[in-house]
């Protein structure tokens, strides 16, 4: 039972950092999660060595839930949630989501770390460009129907690498012009979306795996998730107020050497 108490007190810890960066920059928290809980979960042998990746994924979503949905109502009392499109985007990351999730229980461990790593890095070095841009070219966002299809792809991908989305979709709605402030303020929204429709998914296609007598919930860990959640709800506001204060380039800055430094870990772990 120490060990089980431990455990969820690391989990807090880690929950206290991942809000913060979650309201900070709309990630979530999923990049900072998935590598750090797989070396807690190691640690404690929750479970075996090649299940340990797709645990830490299916608990990251569903802490994103909780965090995003903190987030992204500090984000909507600053104005920064563009209601007026994230209703589509919304549409498309729940269908990847969902899609994504039911697939889980069928990518092998080595191919999961793979794609978190490689995606990151990718996303970091388009970030980091970017930050260095004074004058962006002005581009309009597409269609409906095009800004669901690319979103649909975004959450796909954001739910199999156990992300709510941001370190993703910041960087498109950046693309297509969009302020910073407003791309992490639908960024936090949408990760609710994500969050929940890709846990969905994670909890079906594991419920045949682990039991819930065993503290899970299909590939959710709970006492993970209790620790996580019971911090990560509180700071995420405080990470939205500094959003609101801080230049767009630090932000940019900030958010790329944050994915190298996970996507490192994750490869070299």
């Amino acid at each position: 039972m120490s060990e089980l108490i431990l455990l969820v007190l690391y989990c807090a810890l880690l929950g206290s950092v991942v809000g913060f960066l979650a309201g900070l920059l709309g990630i979530g928290g999923g990049l900072v999660i998935v590598p750090i809980l797989s070396i807690i979960l190691l640690h404690f042998e929750v479970l075996p060595t090649e299940q340990v990746v797709v645990a830490a994924i299916a608990t990251s979503l569903a802490s994103i839930l909780f965090t995003s949905t903190s987030s992204a109502i500090a984000h909507h009392k600053n104005g920064n949630v563009p209601w007026e499109i994230a209703p589509w985007i919304m549409t498309g990351v729940a269908l990847g989501a969902l899609i994504s999730g039911f697939m889980a229980a069928l990518l092998p461990e080595h191919i999961v770390r793979i794609v978190f790593a490689v995606s990151v890095v990718l996303i970091a070095l388009k970030m980091f460009l970017s930050s260095k841009t004074d004058t962006p070219s002005e581009r309009t966002l597409p269609n409906k129907g095009v800004l669901t299809t690319l979103t649909t792809i975004t959450g796909g991908l954001s739910a199999m690498i156990g992300i709510g989305g941001g370190a993703l979709l910041v960087p498109l709605l950046s693309f297509f012009s969009v302020d910073m402030k407003k791309a992490i303020g639908c960024a936090s929204a949408c990760g609710i979306v994500i969050a929940l429709f890709g846990s969905i998914g994670y909890i079906s296609s594991g419920s045949s795996h682990f039991a819930l007598t065993d503290g899970f919930a299909g590939f959710v860990y709970l006492p993970a998730l209790l620790g996580i959640v019971c911090t990560s709800w509180f700071t995420a506001p405080l990470g939205a107020k500094a959003t609101h204060h801080l230049p767009v380039a630090t932000i940019k800055k900030f958010f790329s050497f944050l994915l190298v430094a996970m996507a490192a870990n994750m490869m070299l772990s």
